[in-house]
Order: structure tokens, then sequence, then C-alpha cells
């Protein structure tokens, strides 16, 4: 990048907009690349308000560049692109080592002007016989101003040291009315000094100035401006024909018309604000309009009370005058109407016959029966659900080709734009799933990974970027983990919220890919809503996606949990004996091998010391893992394919894995009713009470199980035990403590066992077999 295009972004930077930190690395930047402290003297002296004489100079002086991270002209850029900077267009060419990198953001030009067929609109300079300097000034003080109405001026003027160029001097006149004014001017209309007479003598050489909103009359700041009517516009980048054409083409509603003397048209344009803060929404509207059809026009002159040329003067040989006024639209909004008009570039209409025997092909599934390619997905949960890793075992499905929750994926590249993570823990999380997962890692090409934590924008200003760069990858789907980083406007308002997703449709059909992105849900229990009224803010969020999969939480009870326990167990049990112990499975019953504590007590007494050790330690981290498993239920709402049945899942970290045991199926989730939780009880279905008596008949079994181990049968081969033993070992054998008669009654309830005379006795049928007196017969094949 050349000196003059820095100097071109920098003019492009409004002083008054930015920050001091910002004001600083403008300085840094143009110091580092060589420039004079003068030229960042001039810029920010636009900013009146803050500007001191001599406060740059001292500052400058100050700079200390920082070897590793010095502020150069890159700085510079990025703060003008933000500023509505558009760098030149330049032909490719081989680009130098300290050159920076320019890329035109995909929205920078799209108006309704093409500037390569600007042709150009005359303006003629009236002959010096028709010019008459008080009636251009007449009329433009009739235009913009009520007679009671206060005018600002100025028509001193001063050179600054070895610079070529005049600027008003001091704030000039701030109390007269336009009826006064004009009174003066019609009193010395034949005068050939009548400007000079009525307003005051002004140096011909760089004319005179003139403010076009009506003022207090105690000052020329934007707080002294009483009514917000008109805002400036003027560029120099174009010729005056070129410019004329613009304003003219873009049906600008400019009341007033004035040429500078020099190389601009200075356009006073209605906004027709009811506040400041309106006229800034109103001004940066206008601003990125005109931009964006070519007119690149000066940031320093937004501030409502900025001084414009005045008609009716000389500057250096050259007229100000009054070329029209009351062009273009006759309002603020009534431009705004006509512009949204000319810029609707939505398609035709299609008429179904036409299309009826050749309608165009349905995108492919980038997920069976639930998303299209080319469409968008919104996934929603409570916080802390594990939706990124939902999201990263997503990804690593679409590039891998492999099933997602049991849904086949399509293969192919997925980005991955991570808001909220920090680098490093974003790239170990995606190694972890894919180990947890047991996947290999065939397909890593296939993941690209944009991490923004602290470095994300509103998605209005993302989008493009984002855009430029997928478009080099090519990818399936993007996926955008959390959207609320993003976030542009208030997530309460459908309106705001219709725009934000807008950028998802702009990114879809820009990039030719899905969109997956994450949100979360609501305050309080979500079981008594719909899944697609459960996300936060407004309903725009359900409405929009093509699909959206929400997960809703399924509370587990201590009961839930012991079986998964149990089942894991018999699962690590089974693994180990079957790799180190040889003919294991012979020396028991068939009923004991799916019973983990039978499984258990068979490890403890039948392995080495060593072995048990092992086998125990990876039994209590299951137990670790398993008392840390959440279960959840995910269920979907489908634009392009019927309603798909829920899925019921666990959440394991770091991964999701359905029940395929049907476990939880009949668990409900919490409700929420006048503000308090309902924990919801299973579904009752008929067989709970059944299997609440099977669990207490096999919890009496199992302690028996526990005593009688180690003791000698009798010569009926029966194990007796002392009903004592049952009561002493209670609390451990069923968690709260027994008396004689309670642990009787669980003994005699389901005819598994006899109690005579303190003695335990299992019933005993003649025609079972005996357990295999080789069970405690087996050694650790260690």
């Amino acid at each position: 990048m050349n000196k003059q295009d820095l100097i071109d972004a920098m003019n492009h930077i409004n002083p008054s907009a930015v920050s001091y930190e910002e004001w600083c690395q403008v300085g840094m930047a143009l110091k580092h690349e060589g420039f004079p402290c003068a030229v960042w003297t001039d810029w920010s002296a636009q900013d009146s308000s803050r500007f001191h004489n001599g406060e740059c100079e001292k500052k400058w002086a100050s700079f200390r560049e920082q070897v590793d991270k010095p502020v150069t002209a890159g700085t510079l850029v990025k703060i003008a692109y933000t500023h509505g900077w558009v760098p030149p267009q330049v032909d490719d060419h081989a680009m130098g080592w300290n050159e920076a990198v320019l890329v035109t953001d995909t929205e920078k030009r799209t108006g309704i002007i093409d500037r390569n067929w600007l042709e150009g609109r005359e303006v003629i300079e009236p002959q010096d016989s028709e010019w008459n300097p008080a009636d251009d000034l007449i009329k433009y003080l009739e235009v913009l101003f009520q007679p009671e109405e206060i005018v600002g001026y100025c028509c001193e003027s001063y050179q600054r040291h070895n610079d070529e160029r005049w600027t008003p001097a001091g704030s000039g006149v701030y109390v007269r009315t336009a009826g006064e004014i004009i009174a003066k001017l019609k009193l010395y209309r034949g005068d050939s000094a009548v400007i000079g007479k009525a307003l005051g003598d002004y140096n011909q050489e760089c004319g005179a100035w003139i403010r076009f909103n009506p003022l207090n009359g105690e000052g020329v700041k934007n707080a002294n401006v009483t009514d917000f009517r008109y805002a400036l516009i003027e560029s120099d980048k174009l010729s005056i024909e070129k410019q004329n054409e613009i304003i003219h083409k873009l049906e600008l509603p400019v009341a007033a018309l004035v040429t500078s003397g020099n190389k601009s048209l200075h356009a006073i344009v209605h906004v027709d604000a009811g506040s400041y803060t309106e006229y800034r929404k109103r001004v940066d509207a206008l601003y990125k309009i005109c931009q964006e059809n070519g007119l690149e026009l000066d940031p320093a002159n937004r501030n409502p009370s900025r001084l414009s040329r005045m008609p009716g003067v000389m500057r250096a040989g050259k007229k100000q005058f009054l070329v029209e006024t009351n062009i273009g639209k006759e309002s603020w909004e009534k431009w705004q109407e006509w512009y949204a008009e000319q810029n609707d570039d939505l398609p035709d209409f299609e008429n179904l016959a036409d299309e009826w025997e050749n309608l165009p092909e349905l995108a492919q599934p980038l997920i069976d029966g639930i998303l299209r390619q080319g469409h968008k997905m919104l996934l929603s949960g409570p916080s802390k659900a594990g939706k990124s890793f939902l999201q990263i075992e997503m990804a690593i499905a679409l590039a891998e080709g492999l099933p997602w929750l049991g849904w086949n994926c399509a293969q192919g590249t997925v980005i991955y734009v991570n808001f909220e993570l920090d680098r490093a823990s974003c790239l170990h999380r995606f190694k972890d799933v894919y180990e947890s997962l047991g996947i290999e890692p065939k397909n890593l090409r296939n993941i690209d990974i944009w991490n923004l934590r602290g470095k994300s924008l509103p998605m209005d200003q993302l989008a493009p970027k984002l855009i430029r760069r997928a478009r080099k990858e090519n990818p399936i789907a993007i996926i955008l983990d959390p959207i609320y980083k993003v976030i542009t406007g208030d997530e309460n308002s459908a309106d705001q919220m219709a725009r934000f997703c807008n950028q998802f449709d702009k990114v879809c059909t820009e990039v030719g890919c899905s969109v997956i992105y994450c949100h979360h849900h609501s305050k309080g229990a979500q079981g008594s809503k719909k899944a697609m009224d459960r996300a936060s803010g407004s309903g725009v969020f359900a409405r929009d996606p093509d699909a959206l999969i929400d997960i809703i939480e399924l509370p587990l009870k201590e009961e839930q949990y012991e079986n998964m326990k149990a089942d894991k167990q018999r699962e690590i049990i089974t693994q180990y004996l079957d790799t180190h112990v040889s003919g294991w499975r012979n020396r028991l019953p068939d009923e004991h091998l799916s019973d983990a504590f039978r499984l258990s007590e068979y490890c403890k007494h039948n392995l080495y010391e060593n072995a048990k050790d092992e086998l125990f330690t990876q039994i209590a981290e299951s137990d670790r893992h398993v008392e840390h498993t959440t279960a959840w239920r995910v269920s979907c709402t489908l634009r392009e394919f019927e309603k798909a049945d829920n899925k019921d899942i666990f959440f394991s970290w770091p991964i999701h894995r359905v029940d395929e045991s049907g476990m939880l199926s009949k668990i409900r989730p919490d409700i929420e009713i006048n503000g308090k939780t309902i924990h919801q009880r299973d579904v009752p279905d008929g067989s709970h009470k059944a299997e609440k008596l099977a669990k207490e008949r096999q919890q009496v079994i199992d302690a028996y199980t526990l005593i009688a181990a180690g003791k000698e049968p009798d010569d009926d081969g029966v194990v007796r035990v002392k009903l004592g033993d049952f009561v002493e070992r209670s609390e451990e054998l069923f968690g709260k403590e027994i008396t004689k008669p309670g642990i009787r009654k669980k003994l005699n309830k389901f005819g598994d066992f006899t109690v005579e005379r303190g003695t335990v006795i299992p019933f005993h049928d003649e025609d079972d077999e005996s357990e295999n007196d080789d069970n405690n017969c087996v050694e650790d094949s260690d």
C-alpha cells in the first residue's frame, strides 16, 4: 500500500468518532510509516471539541515503538474499514513484503449505481453578467431557514504554517437571523461588494463558509443546533460532473447544491431528524448508501454544526455558486422508500405451470431425514448440556462421513467457528471427542477451525469476512458455536432477530453450504413447553431454521444411576475376565453372567490381590464417571422432512451416546408451574410396582449370597446362616438398620428363604442342579 492510499484511508476516519486509543494508534501508524507529525495534527484538528494546539506534537514525541508489536499501516487500515473506507481497485501485481493486504468485503459495493457507466452531468458556471451573488445567497437562505432562525457563518480565514490550505478562523458569526441577513442582502443587491457589506469582508482567495442548520445563538457546536434538519455530503474523489450525476441518480433529497469553487459539490440533504441521536443514525445510513454507490464522502462533514461552502462568493477566481435547489425526493422518508424499491434485487415471479414438468432437484441431505445441504439448522439447549461437544461430534461425523446420533451424514469439509473457547481448549476437545468415540482420524483435513474468542464481531460485520474465507474451502457446512457471542440487537425483538438471522441466509447462499448454529434455552424448567418455544429470545430463532434440534434434560434417579453402574460393572468385569481368566464362564451358572453383584463377588474370591486391585480400580473410575452422566431427550422440528422420532441420549463427558436400552423413554423432564420447578416421576405403565418388588427380592438374595460367601454347606448342600448376621449387617446390605422382625419379614416375603430358630435356610428344590463345585477354584491366569 502506498502513502497516498494510507492518507485516503485516514481521511475516511472521523477523528471525533474514534476513541483515545484509536487516535493514538493512527498517530503511531503514521509515525511508523514515515509521515510527519503535521499529517496527524491536521487530521486531528477536524475534531474541534477535543483538539488542542501542541497536544499532537507532544504525544508524537512520546511514541516508543515496540519491536515485537509495532503499530503499522495495517492498524490504520483496520480502523478505516470500520468507518466505511473501501480501498481503490488496483490491477494484480507482485506485492512487496511491507504492503498491506486489502480485500474488499462482499457488502461494500451493493448500491444501485455502477461507477463504470458514469458519464457525468454537466455543472454550468454562470457568466459574470448573469450571476448575482446576493440572489444565490438569498435563495439559499430562504430554502434552508425560516426568517426568525439564527444562521451561523464565517468570512474570516487563515493559513496554517507551511500549509497552502485556507481554514475558517474561529467560530464566525452566530447571532443573526436569516431574515436579518436577507434584508441586508436585498439592501445592497446591486452593489458588487454586496456580500462584504451584508455579512463582512472575506478573502476572495479562499471564499467563505456557512452553517446549514439553525443555531440557538450561544455557540456553534452540535449542542447549539436547534433543528437537525440537514446533513452535508461532499466528495472530491470524482469529477464534479460525476458527483452531480450520482447525486441526481440517487434522487437524494437535496435542499441546496453548491459548488465549492474548487473540485467538489456541497449537497445540503434533508435528514429531518427529531433528535441528535436520530440525526447520527440517519447520517450514517446516508453516508453508507453514498459510499455503496461510488460517492466517497469526507466523514468529517457528518456533524450537524459543520460549515459548508457559502454560495455567492468567489474563491481563487472561481465562483461558489448555487447550482440547484430542491432536487430529488422532497423528504427523507420519501427518499428512503424510493431507494428501498430501487435497491430491490429480489427474483421475479415464477409461474407454476411453466415449472410443473421441470421441477428443480431437491438439495441432497446433509443429515438424513433432518437437514438438506445449503439449509440452516439450530441446536438449542440449556447451559452446560454439552452443546459444544454435540456440535464437535457433528463436525467429526460430517468430516468422516459417519452417523451423528444415529442419523447418517454426508461427507465433506466442515468449518467450525469457535467464539467461546480458547484455542488450546478447542483443539483438545476435538482430539478428546475423536478418542472417546473410538474414531480413527482419517479425514482431519476436512475440518477447519476458526478460533475467534475475544476477536468476534457482530454477525452483520462478521458475515462478509466469513464468506470471503469460506469460499476458498468449499465446505458442506459451517458450524457457529455459540451465536450469543455475535448477536446484533435485542434478542427479544422479532424485527431485529429477523435481520440477524438473515445473515445466516446470506452465508448459505454466498458459500453454498449449510449453516448450523447453537443457542441457549430461556431460564427455568422447560418440560411444559414445546421444543420450538424453549430457545431464549424471540420466536424467530425457532421459526427461522429449516431444522431445529432441541435437547432437554431428563432427571435421573438414584436407582437409575445404580442400574447404570451395574451395567457398566458387568461390562468391565466380563471384559477383564475374558482377557485374563481362561474358561471362567464355564464355572458360573448362566444367570450369574448377567448379575454384576455376583460377578463382583466371584472376582473378590477368585482373583489374586494385584488383579483385584486393577479390576476394582477400573470399576471405581467407571462408577465415578457414571455419577457425572446426564440424560437428555432430543426433539426435532423440521421443515423439509416428516417429524423424526425423539432420541434419548446420555452425556458422559466428553461425548453423547444414544440410549439403546430404552431406560430413558419413561422419564419425563421437569416442568415449571408458577415459577416453581416440579420434578416429575417416571411415567406409570403398570410395571413399576413389579419392578420395585423384583429389585427388593434381588436385594434379599444378594444379601444372603454375601453373608454365605466362604461358608461350608451342610451335607445336603445348603449353606445355613444366622438371622443375626442379617441384622448386624443390615445397614451395609439394605442401606438402613433393620430389626429381626423386619429381616424375617423380608426373608419370608418372596418364598426364597425360610427362618427356623434363628437360622436362615434357602429354599432348595431337589430338581435344581447344584452349582458347579469348581466355582471357588478359578485362578488368576496372571
